[in-house]
């Protein structure tokens, strides 16, 4: 899936938040809703929480690099939005991909060959 926007009003995020599935782990909050687009549209939300500017930026720099590397598996029409943690700051990008793979494919947003969800997880 070629065709990925970004999200930047405030209503879209809010209504992640409210209707969408959610899955958390202590690197990343994954958001997922469907939306009435075919294309795969994506949020990154950094709080102060993390850090200064540049701990930020380098959290959504992260999270925007393990996207990108998986983009063509995803499934159209989702509106996607990614939290950063704490942790996202000290970890890799390959860790957070592992991280985002499992949630996105328990969420339904990438599905396998057969069109199920997987149970199993990457390897890294």
């Amino acid at each position: 899936m070629s065709d990925v926007v970004t999200l930047k009003q405030n209503t879209d995020f809010h209504r992640a938040y409210g209707r969408g599935k959610s899955k958390a782990s202590s690197v990343l909050v994954t958001y997922a809703v469907k939306n009435r687009c075919r294309c795969c549209r994506v949020g990154i939300t950094t709080s102060k929480k993390i850090g200064s500017a540049v701990e930020r930026n380098r959290c959504r720099r992260i999270i925007r690099a393990a996207f990108s590397a998986m983009r063509g598996q995803c499934v159209g029409g989702y509106d996607i939005v990614f939290v950063a943690r704490a942790k996202t700051k000290h970890v890799k990008t390959q860790d957070v991909q592992r991280v985002m793979y499992e949630q996105l494919t328990a969420l339904g947003v990438i599905k396998t060959e057969n069109g199920e969800k997987e149970d199993e997880t990457v390897s890294s």
